[in-house]
């Protein structure tokens, strides 16, 4: 019976000592670090990082910052021959849409023409690789190579 009256003793004393392991300390001159939190009507200065894709087209066909023109064959080309030869202007040109040069991209495909120079948001080249439907083999296009097509077309699609 002793060992019996022992066993609730020692249940109590340990769900004493991990019950008191959750509450402040004993000495309150020791301070706990806590979590600022802010009124609701209070925003923080820092917005998250985001380091996921645009969702919304309309986030990718803004018009580009000043101060930063984009280059047809230094920027958009390298892109083109990463992602997009193989299947537009290797071996094959699908839709009759060639990417290997300037003048061949805004020739157009069989459907008609695919970049409106200066409007990124009716550019037909712009929303396939916005909505991500292009390439279709291989990897995506990443958020800041769709951004740099997206700003080329809107700096005019110029050939340089």
């Amino acid at each position: 019976m002793k060992s019996m009256y022992a066993k609730i003793i020692l249940f109590i004393l340990i769900v004493g000592v991990l019950s008191a392991c959750g509450t402040q300390p004993a000495n309150p001159s020791i301070s706990q670090p806590t979590e600022e939190v802010l009124p609701a009507t209070e925003a923080p200065t820092d917005p998250p990082s985001d380091t996921t894709a645009p969702t919304e087209p309309a986030a990718a066909t803004q018009p580009a910052v000043e101060g930063a023109p984009v280059s047809f064959t230094n920027d958009i080309l390298p892109i083109f021959e990463s992602r997009c030869i193989n299947c537009h202007g290797g071996d094959k040109t699908q839709e009759g849409l060639d990417l290997k040069t300037h003048a061949a991209l805004m020739s157009g495909s069989d459907n008609g023409s695919v970049v409106t120079p200066g409007d990124a948001a009716n550019s037909l080249l712009v929303e396939l690789v916005v909505s991500q439907k292009m390439p279709k083999r291989g990897p995506k296009l990443t958020p800041p190579q769709v951004q740099l097509i997206t700003n080329w077309v809107n700096q005019g699609a110029l050939d340089n």
